[in-house]
């Protein structure tokens, strides 16, 4: 599987590790060279220093024949941007925004993006751990219910063009994207 995943904060780092591990094909996108400290020690993926918002960067990275998209960066709405660019420009699958805004991520999902959100995860970890009823369902991904409406690209991405340095602490890649 081909995943692309827009923010290397903890989360990002965490995951992209963790599919990597599984045997995906991971890249990291990530607008700080020193966020991919974060990736764990033999990280196989790329990390490439890029806004995951610019249609052409992801176009360049391969967005368009990725299986799944990860938008979780520390902001709503450069999250949405990337995750609609991804599912409407790049017809990707499977693609998860993060959302902190629990009435933002109820309405993006209406609209056709998946979402997650953080806050109302732990709203209701917390209110289980006081032993309040609950029925899990902010502990899982909000699935889309609606199609966001927009045109659907089906333009073929150029190559990348990036510089790409090995990195000395694993045997991923680190490149910075030129364009």
């Amino acid at each position: 599987m081909r995943t692309i995943i827009v923010g290397c904060g903890r989360v990002g780092a965490g995951l992209a590790g963790l599919l990597a591990a599984a045997g995906d094909e991971v890249t990291v996108i990530d607008m700080r060279t020193d966020s991919f400290d974060k990736l764990p020690e033999g990280f196989q993926g790329n990390a490439v220093r890029g806004d995951g918002t610019d249609e052409d960067v992801l176009r360049r990275l391969g967005a368009e024949g990725a299986d799944r998209f990860f938008a979780l960066t520390e902001g709503d709405n450069r999250n949405i941007l990337a995750a609609q660019l991804a599912a409407e420009t790049f017809s990707v699958p499977n693609v998860v925004a993060k959302v902190n805004d629990p009435v933002r991520a109820t309405a993006y999902a209406a609209l056709g993006i998946s979402t997650v959100c953080r806050t109302s995860m732990m709203v209701e970890s917390l209110g289980a751990y006081v032993g309040l009823p609950t029925d899990g369902g902010a502990m899982r991904v909000l699935p889309r219910t609606g199609h966001h409406p927009g045109p659907h690209s089906s333009s073929t991405g150029s190559p990348v063009t990036t510089s790409t340095i090995k990195t000395a602490a694993s045997g991923g890649t680190w490149s910075e994207d030129q364009h």
